[in-house]
């Protein structure tokens, strides 16, 4: 939905201009003796324990968002589910670990390493002797060779989504053996650990029927811990079973069952005993009563009140007095119940009745989840703003910076993941995640927040405030701060905990209490800024206090003016007012992009920028919006790669006009991208030495800031309930999963789970 992986091509396009004052690019970190590229932000959380502590035998049930259209990994209509089973029943030379960082597979590899880089770049692959095909054949040379022909992209009969890489394989030869494999590039490639993994055999790779068709429903032959027994499309499960000639340490679990179930019936299943394992969104755990609440570092518990609901600010749902009401209200309900208007007190007993059935039912609920946990860690995926620089007000450069420069990436960060209890640190790279060897925080680049200078770049650019305003064709003026419907244009009441209208006494940007609440540089915290500036911590988009002990203050009516100075007026150029189309995915599970939307919008706001906000079907928000160019702001996520020079450069290369003179954006959906960038991309790929590659990449992403087309915000939170007694399963992070080690722990035993790090 709002997680991009591979998506289709859009055609809509603008060249994004850069003047030489403004493309101020920083020293880079990574020149420095010091590793810019930290650690990760979040340990994975998967109760890891040892194998002779985990049972042998068992079913893992574990929820998947789809069954999948294909098992081959390379076509356009692969997904998740597919690269999960891939994981599972397939060779990979390399896979990730808790870093992001490419390791050798031992299963598969003894070794691997580049021989010769002159006069071409030559790699030879030494493969294990146990290594072997479920039909008994040693995996090999024939299966790299079949693979390259596959997806080097000479020959069109092969149905595949991607080919980078393999199109700069020259050959593919038998080395000193059967299980050594020499490969040839054409060009250097700095990224050839990302090649032959997943690894299919020669049998699905072979020929054009077979790689199109062959293993779309099964794969007959596989070489992992398991192997494929069923993709039941009736039942909407793949059954995974051990592979009996498989070599390394056997599967723990006798099978494993990935079924699809929507996230909104996942915490049902679970209460039905139908899950053991689930991936779940931040408002389901908080319905679930499973925790959103961060642990106790000492005992990893989840932190609660004195009457064991979650603590204030924890991000639970408290629900105070043994009947989830306050005091005053029982006492109310008491005294209807037995007063004397007949009437209301026979109201007020049914309501009585239906409050304790409802009550009996949650409780048996909580009971059915009592076995399960949450697993919490970050996602290898960051959510970004996308600036649409195609056409309209976008188009301009500095307009883009405009609104970079007005977002307080560090509250938007704690909305989402402060009340999970994960670290709320902004992204600093479109390229790499903290942790992950290319990245290091470009953002200088863009500059820190900074509503004067914001609304400087907007005075340069002709948006002044106060200027006249035409009317739209349907008579309304287009002057408006905010706005916000529904596809059909329906005007929609603002999302949860959005502003109502209504102006809090005591709570206006004079209020100096909170030293935090201004631009980030301090020669820009002046009279100025805050008489314009942002809200105070710990308030929400509304401007109402919701920070721990803080004092609500008088409510004022709605239309009451704040005091002077307090907001800044839409801006206008030639005659139209300056408001940006902000598309956002209405379904369930979007909750959380949605309220920061809201915040956006309100941060916009100060500067002059109206936004009108357009809620469209999940099945319609990438295809019909995002990839077709018909939005002005949207967010959604990208995932984090190790090998960012391959898989990140369709994401910002510069678009390009294809032969029927239309544009070609590949997977750039801002069409904002420059000519250096492309360069610097290019470099990278054909860089063998990684200190270089990393440096190139880490200059791209600083010019990728400055042109302001993507703004990242936030790593995103994963979620996953599991069952207590479940171990090496959950929140896995970066780390690729080890699915042979999965299962339930023996009586007695525990898994070990990381104390939860605070969030700043």
């Amino acid at each position: 939905m709002s997680h991009v992986g591979v998506g289709p091509r859009a055609v809509t396009r603008s060249v994004a201009f850069l003047t030489a004052g403004v493309l101020a690019v920083p020293a880079l970190a990574g020149c420095s003796s010091e590793d810019p590229s930290g650690k990760p932000l979040a340990d994975r959380d998967i109760a890891s324990a040892s194998r002779a502590r985990i049972s042998d035998g068992g079913t893992l049930r574990w929820a998947v968002d789809s069954v999948p259209d294909t098992l081959n990994t390379f076509q356009s209509d692969a997904d998740a589910t597919a690269t999960r089973v891939a994981q599972a029943v397939l060779p990979s030379m390399y896979r990730m670990d808790e870093t992001g960082r490419p390791v050798r597979n031992p299963d598969y590899l003894e070794s691997a390493e580049v021989v010769e880089t002159e006069p071409k770049q030559v790699v030879v692959y030494k493969l294990s002797q146990q290594a072997v095909w479920s039909d008994g054949r040693e995996v090999g040379a024939a299966d790299f060779a079949a693979q390259w022909r596959a997806l080097s992209g000479k020959d069109s009969a092969y149905w595949t989504a991607r080919n980078a890489g393999y199109d700069r394989i020259e050959k593919v030869q038998r080395g000193a053996g059967d299980l050594e494999v020499k490969v040839t590039f054409s060009r250097p490639y700095a990224d050839w650990k990302s090649l032959f993994t997943p690894l299919y055999p020669k049998d699905v790779m072979g020929t054009p029927d077979a790689f199109n068709d062959g293993a779309r429903r099964k794969l007959k032959v596989t070489a992992g811990p398991f192997a494929v027994k069923e993709v039941d499309t009736e039942d909407d499960e793949v059954v995974l079973t051990g592979n009996p000639r498989w070599w390394g340490e056997p599967a723990k679990l006798d099978k494993l069952v990935l079924r699809a179930v929507p996230r909104d019936e996942r915490v049902s299943e679970l209460v039905a005993g139908k899950l053991d394992l689930a991936e779940i969104d931040p408002d389901t755990a908080e319905q679930a009563g499973l925790a959103a609440a961060p642990r106790d570092a000492a005992t990893g518990t989840p932190l609660t009140g004195p009457d064991g609901t979650p603590a204030a600010g924890s991000g639970g749902s408290p629900h105070p007095g043994p009947q989830g009401r306050s005091a005053a209200q029982a006492l109310r309900s008491w005294a209807v119940a037995n007063g004397s208007d007949e009437e209301a007190a026979e109201e007020e007993i049914l309501a009585r009745e239906e409050r304790r059935d409802a009550r009996a039912k949650l409780e048996r609920r909580q009971r059915s989840l009592s076995g399960f946990e949450v697993r919490k860690s970050l996602e290898p995926a960051y959510t970004q703003l996308a600036l649409n620089g195609a056409d309209g007000p976008l188009a301009d450069e500095r307009v883009r910076r405009a609104v970079a420069r007005a977002l307080d990436r560090e509250k938007l960060a704690k909305a989402v993941l402060g009340p999970l209890g994960l670290p709320a640190e902004p992204v600093g790279s479109h390229l790499a995640l903290s942790g992950q060897a290319a990245y290091a925080d470009g953002s200088g680049a863009l500059g820190d927040q900074n509503a004067k200078e914001a609304r400087a770049l907007l005075a340069d650019a002709g948006w002044v405030p106060g200027g006249p305003v035409k009317e739209s064709e349907d008579g309304e003026k287009a002057a408006g701060a905010k706005g916000e419907k529904d596809e059909d244009g329906k005007d929609e009441k603002k999302s949860e905990g959005g502003d109502d209208g209504t102006y809090i006494v005591g709570e206006d940007d004079q209020n100096t209490g909170d030293q935090n609440t201004d631009d980030k540089n301090t020669d820009d915290k002046n009279t100025d800024d805050k008489e314009k500036g942002e809200k105070e911590e710990g308030a929400d988009s509304s401007g109402k206090n919701t920070a721990q002990g803080g004092a609500p203050g008088a409510y004022a009516p709605k239309g009451t003016a704040a005091p002077a100075g307090s907001a800044t007026g839409p801006l206008a150029k030639d005659g139209k007012a300056l408001i940006l189309r902000f598309v956002l995915p209405s379904g369930p599970g979007s909750e959380a992009l949605r309220t920061v939307a809201d915040r956006i919008s309100d941060m916009l706001e100060k500067i002059g920028i109206g936004t009108d906000i357009t809620k469209v079907p999940d099945e319609s928000y990438f295809k019909d919006h995002v990839a077709s160019g018909e939005y002005d702001l949207a967010l959604y996520s990208w995932p984090a790669s190790a090998f960012p020079a391959t898989d990140a450069r369709p994401i910002y290369a510069k678009p390009v006009p294809a032969a029927d003179g239309s544009l070609n954006v590949a997977q750039n959906y801002t069409r904002v991208g420059t000519d250096q960038v492309d360069q610097l991309f290019d470099q990278a790929m054909a860089t063998l030495d990684q200190k270089e590659a990393r440096n190139l990449l880490r200059k791209a992403d600083s010019r990728i800031w400055a042109a302001a087309g993507s703004i990242p915000l936030y790593q995103r939170p994963q979620l996953v309930a599991a069952r207590k007694n479940l171990a090496n399963v959950g929140a896995f992070g970066f780390q690729t999963p080890v699915y042979e080690d999965m299962g339930f722990l023996k009586k007695g035993a525990h898994g070990s789970r990381p104390s939860a790090t605070p969030s700043s």
